[in-house]
């Protein structure tokens, strides 16, 4: 039986039958499936493309004040002198200039520019609050429900369809009328507590979706070989459940968080449309747009937030199609 050849190392130091076979300048060296998946994402140039507005995005929302302080003028800060008194619109149809890049605000003459900015930390913390709520909830519903089946499943099970049903833009709508009772008895006024109210709002209720998801994969991992061999040497539930289940659900939860958050950037825009959300003079994007409906005149009062949401969610989306495709590439297939 002839041994297997050592094709490690580089050429000087290689056995002679090893360098006709083909042994390189480098050693031959595994891959994770990590790196892998890194590798496929890499080469999908439109995902990638994706990444780095996300990541723009962000780094823009978390040093808005540096941003701003740069290219614009604090957002709560009224230049009449950009405004024309007989029609109280700004001075040459937008008000754009070097000095104010998007223009400014019919009436107050507030910079469009620093507050689509500011508007970008309220409409993304949200979301990513509201996501990561959602993910907790539903991974672990979704792996309790799919590991343990019987009542357990049946319980959870019609638990979502209670969620999934629930008039969740009515309920919000409701919260508004008790808010002063909250700031009273919970000491807490103004932004922090709508933006408790929104995470809650949003996250709470939608963590059904992915915990259906996660219940089915749940279903087909727990007949698996190395589930049975953790039983077959004594493993109880707890154990098979966060050592062994959750560890091999990373990238379907990684690729459903991902396809979250532009839901939940809309959802948030849409309640502050409605007066549910942040309110005045904090910038938001869905508070932008509200106060720009009548304003119809005026259309880059509009563009510009509706721009911004329209730039998110589809950097978001591209970029989650192409990590799916990244960790899973059976499902383009």
């Amino acid at each position: 039986m002839t041994a297997p050849l050592d094709v490690s190392g580089d050429e000087q130091h290689a056995a002679p039958e090893a360098v006709s076979q083909g042994a390189g300048a480098k050693a031959i060296q595994g891959r994770s499936l990590g790196q892998i998946a890194w590798t496929r994402l890499k080469r999908d140039k439109v995902a990638m493309g994706g990444a780095g507005v996300v990541v723009f995005l962000i780094l823009a929302a978390v040093f808005a004040p540096v941003v701003v302080g740069w290219f614009g003028h604090p957002p709560n800060e009224f230049h009449q002198e950009m405004i024309d008194t007989l029609t109280m619109q700004p001075k040459g149809g937008t008000g754009i200039s070097a000095d104010f890049l998007f223009g400014v605000e019919p009436v107050n003459g507030r910079d469009l520019f620093s507050r689509v900015v500011y508007g970008a930390r309220i409409s993304l913390l949200v979301a990513f609050l509201a996501t990561l709520l959602s993910v907790v909830i539903g991974s672990i519903m979704g792996v309790v429900a799919g590991y343990f089946g019987g009542w357990v499943d049946a319980l959870i099970s019609r638990l979502m369809d209670v969620f999934l049903a629930f008039p969740l833009l009515v309920f919000a709508l409701s919260l508004v009328g008790v808010l002063g009772q909250f700031e009273t008895q919970l000491a807490i006024k103004g932004d922090t507590l709508r933006i408790l109210l929104l995470v809650f709002i949003i996250g709470f209720f939608n963590w059904p979706y992915i915990g259906r998801i996660i219940r089915g994969q749940t279903l087909s991992l727990r007949e698996r070989e190395f589930v049975d061999a953790a039983r077959s040497i004594g493993a109880r539930g707890p154990y098979i459940l966060f050592r062994e289940i959750l560890p091999n659900l990373i990238a379907p939860i990684l690729i459903y968080a991902t396809l979250l958050i532009p839901s939940n950037v809309l959802f948030e825009a849409a309640l502050s449309f409605l007066g549910v959300g942040i309110q005045p003079p904090t910038a938001t994007w869905g508070g932008m747009l509200a106060a720009a409906v009548k304003y119809y005149t005026v259309p880059h009062f509009m563009f510009f937030p509706g721009m911004a949401i329209f730039i998110t969610v589809l950097a978001f989306n591209l970029f989650g199609d192409g990590l799916r495709d990244a960790l899973d590439p059976r499902s383009s297939r």
